[in-house]
C-alpha cells in the first residue's frame, strides 16, 4: 500500500523487481541508480541477513508530474532470489504497488523463471494480493546472449511460460548493457502510479 506523506506532500509507490537467482534484479537496479541524478534519488541500502542482500532505494522522478497536488516518490526494491531465502522475498512484498517480474532468458534456467512466478503469486497471496489485479510487468533479460553459443528461450518460449495467462507487456533487456532497463522502470512506474492514484487518491464518483 502506498505511503502518503502529508507534512512533505509526497506519495511513496513501492515498486519490487522479482525473479529467479541471478536473473538481473540488482543488475537493473544498478543501472538505474548509477544513471541517475543525485538530486533526483535517495541513497542506495542494503538489508544484510545471514547472507542474503535486499537493495533499495527511492526516486523522485520529475517526469511523472503529481497526484492531487502530491509529489510521486518511487520506491525500487529487489530481492534475493534463491530458494532458502523465501522469508525475506515474502517479507519484501509486504506494501507492494507493482512489480516487475524479471526472468533469465538463458535456457537452463526455464524452470526457476516458472518456480519464481509461481512462489510470487503464492507469496502475494500470503498479503490477499491477486497478481492479476496489481500493475506488473515482464522482463526477459539477457537477450544479447541469443546470438552467442550459450542456448537460449526463444520470446514465443517465454511468452508461453509466463505470460499466458498475465497477458502483461512485456520487454526485451539486457541489463549489463542498460538495454530495456529504463523502459520498463518507465512503464511499470506510470502503471503504478494511476493505481495507486485510482486506489489511495481519487475519490470515487
Amino acid at each position: 500500500m502506498a505511503l502518503i506523506d502529508l507534512s512533505k506532500r509526497e506519495v511513496h509507490c513501492k515498486i519490487v523487481y522479482y525473479g529467479p537467482g541471478r536473473c538481473g534484479k540488482t543488475t537493473n537496479l544498478l543501472y538505474i541508480y548509477n544513471s541517475m541524478n543525485s538530486n533526483a534519488k535517495g541513497k542506495m541500502l542494503t538489508i544484510e541477513t545471514k547472507g542474503d542482500r535486499t537493495l533499495f532505494f527511492d526516486l523522485l522522478p520529475l517526469n511523472l508530474g503529481k497526484i492531487k497536488g502530491f509529489d510521486i516518490r518511487i520506491q525500487l526494491y529487489t530481492v534475493p532470489g534463491q530458494a532458502i531465502y523465501e522469508a525475506t522475498r515474502k517479507l519484501v512484498l509486504k506494501g507492494v504497488d507493482g512489480l516487475v517480474f524479471v526472468a533469465d532468458s538463458l535456457r537452463v534456467r526455464r524452470a526457476k523463471n516458472i518456480e519464481s512466478l509461481q512462489d510470487l503469486k503464492k507469496n502475494l497471496l500470503e498479503y490477499n494480493l491477486d497478481i492479476e489485479n496489481l500493475p506488473i510487468v515482464l522482463q526477459y533479460n539477457k537477450r544479447d546472449l541469443e546470438s552467442s553459443p550459450i542456448p537460449t528461450l526463444s520470446l514465443e518460449e517465454m511468452e508461453e511460460d509466463l505470460n499466458k495467462e498475465l497477458g502483461a507487456q512485456a520487454f526485451q533487456a539486457a541489463a549489463t548493457k542498460g538495454l530495456g532497463v529504463f523502459e520498463t522502470l518507465k512503464y511499470i512506474s506510470k502503471k503504478t502510479v494511476r493505481y495507486v492514484a485510482t486506489k489511495h487518491l481519487v475519490k470515487p464518483q
